[in-house]
């Protein structure tokens, strides 16, 4: 037996520590989509936004439901969203941010697993990273270059393909 180690690596920007404009502005961009965010069983309002190798900024935010698993969290939206109406245009970045109605979320917010592997997914499908930056109503900013910071030994499409013996 072997114990391996999986390292990760983020960059952490304190409260009020300045951020590159580009970052900033996506983050707003993410403040603004939760105007459009439906929630009213969690009271956690996400935004995202997505900024295109184009200068284009794709929106998205959390949509629940009654029956909790037809909903979709603010990423998957962006991203859906992104992958149907621009097929094949690259993603450079995303940004996240949220609020909650009875609490000040003050912790980066981060994907669930379920983006997570849409985050891969698109990531292969585009063949380049995407730069994900997490930001709380309040708190640090962190920040990702790529999903495999947040995901490592991440599910790839080539463990569905048949092995020939």
């Amino acid at each position: 037996m072997e114990v391996k180690k999986i390292s990760i690596s983020y960059e952490e920007y304190e409260d009020g520590e300045p951020l590159a404009s580009s970052d900033l502005k996506l983050i707003d961009e993410a403040t603004t989509a939760l105007k459009g965010s439906y929630a009213p069983y969690s009271d956690f309002h996400v935004g995202a936004a997505l900024l295109m190798e184009n200068g284009d900024i794709i929106r998205g935010s959390n949509q629940e439901n009654a029956a909790y698993p037809s909903g979709l969290c603010a990423e998957r939206v962006a991203l859906f969203h992104a992958n149907s109406e621009r097929p094949g245009e690259i993603i450079v970045s995303l940004a996240i941010t949220g609020k909650a109605d009875h609490f000040k979320s003050n912790e980066p917010i981060t994907p669930c697993g379920a983006c997570r592997q849409v985050i891969a997914e698109t990531e292969k499908r585009q063949n380049s990273k995407i730069r994900i930056i997490m930001k709380g109503e309040m708190g640090n900013t962190r920040i990702v270059d790529g999903i495999a910071n947040l995901l490592p030994m991440m599910f790839q499409g080539e463990q569905l393909k048949k092995q020939l013996k």
